[in-house]
């Protein structure tokens, strides 16, 4: 379960990086990416079965030295969550105020690519913070 949970690991931080980097050169070409969000969902899954992992290893009675171990596999589950919620309020935020349907059809189409583009960049963000979060729990790892 140990080395599972070591490759698991290496997933979540592959996943996060290639996810966090795609995502960073989408939102700055202003080119949105289908694929970008694909990769983002794999991390994310990547994450929780890392976790899930960890606390079976706990269970089990294998406990890392440090307790900072913990704090860093757990906070990328956090600012996930935090990310999905903050996606959410960008677009109310653009959507503030607009009859979306009553809008013109170009209108409509720039609406929507200034959504996308900004909650690619929140997601973005994410996946680098998360990639760091799980970067930092490796290097408190006893393995």
């Amino acid at each position: 379960m140990l080395s599972l949970h070591l490759i698991v690991g290496i997933a979540v931080l592959a996943t996060n990086l290639a996810a966090g980097l795609w995502g960073a050169a989408s939102w700055y070409s202003r080119r949105p990416s289908v694929g970008f969000w694909y990769l983002l969902r794999v991390a994310q899954v990547a994450v929780v079965v890392q976790v899930a992992l960890g606390a079976l290893l706990t269970l089990e009675g294998r406990e890392a030295p440090d307790g900072l171990h913990y704090v860093y596999g757990l906070l990328p589950v956090v600012v996930a969550l935090l990310a999905e919620g903050a996606r959410l309020v960008a677009t109310e935020h653009e959507l503030e105020g607009l009859d979306f349907d009553a809008l013109p059809r170009d209108r409509r189409a720039a609406v929507a690519a200034a959504i996308t583009r900004r909650e690619t960049g929140i997601m973005a963000v994410s996946a680098l913070v998360i990639f760091g979060l799980a970067l930092r729990a490796a290097f408190t790892s006893p393995l």
